[in-house]
């Protein structure tokens, strides 16, 4: 059972659409006990940092989805969901996050011809190539769609996966051991992105 995790921030049912292309049994949940019974898991959400934190503690949330990753389910965190995993934000007063990446998360400088939020298409390169690389198939290079004004940067320069270039390079996806994370939105970024969603979903 793969469980993509309700905490009331995103478009939930666009990302169950994408999984049901190549998995039956996908369910949207903020149940506890899915998401400790579920094999796969996938964090989404658009919106603030704080916000998305202050649900995951109100519904009680944030145990089973640590558990969970310790027992090394494969986990996907998705735009704000890839953000809530490291350590904390600088949106607001160095908000804490899940802390299961270390690094923060931080938001693009002003500059000019630069538009925050970063929105639309853009391609990402090819960092590092660990086993089971959820990017099989997916050329560097390769468009994907964005809407964001905050970006992560991870304390381990091996857990970069692929980068992108908006006013200077930044992490758009990461990996290390069981958990997988990017920042732009691969159930909106047509074929090629549906190709990390089976690429996922095909993970042991």
């Amino acid at each position: 059972m793969i469980v993509i995790i309700d905490y009331g921030m995103g478009n939930l049912r666009s990302v169950q659409k994408a999984f049901e292309k190549f998995y039956s049994n996908v369910i949207v949940s903020s149940s506890a006990k899915d998401i400790l019974n579920s094999d796969k898991l996938i964090l989404p959400g658009v919106g603030a940092f704080k916000v998305a934190m202050d649900e995951l503690k109100k519904r009680g949330l944030i145990k089973p989805i640590k558990d969970s990753i310790a027992k090394g389910k494969p986990f996907l965190g998705i735009c704000l969901g890839l953000q809530l995993l490291f350590s904390e934000s600088e949106e607001g007063k160095k908000i804490k996050g899940l802390d299961i990446i270390k690094g923060r998360v931080k938001r693009f400088k002003e500059k000019p011809g630069l538009k925050i939020p970063h929105m639309g298409w853009n391609n990402i390169k090819s960092a590092n190539s660990p086993d089971n690389n959820i990017l099989n198939g997916v050329a560097s290079g390769s468009y994907m769609y964005f809407v964001h004004s905050y970006y992560v940067e991870p304390k381990d320069k091996d857990a970069i996966l692929c980068q992108t270039d908006y006013g200077g390079n930044f992490t758009s996806g990461i990996h290390k051991d069981n958990v997988y994370g990017f920042q732009f939105h691969p159930e909106k970024s047509q074929s090629i992105g549906l190709k990390i969603v089976e690429n996922f979903v095909k993970l042991c």
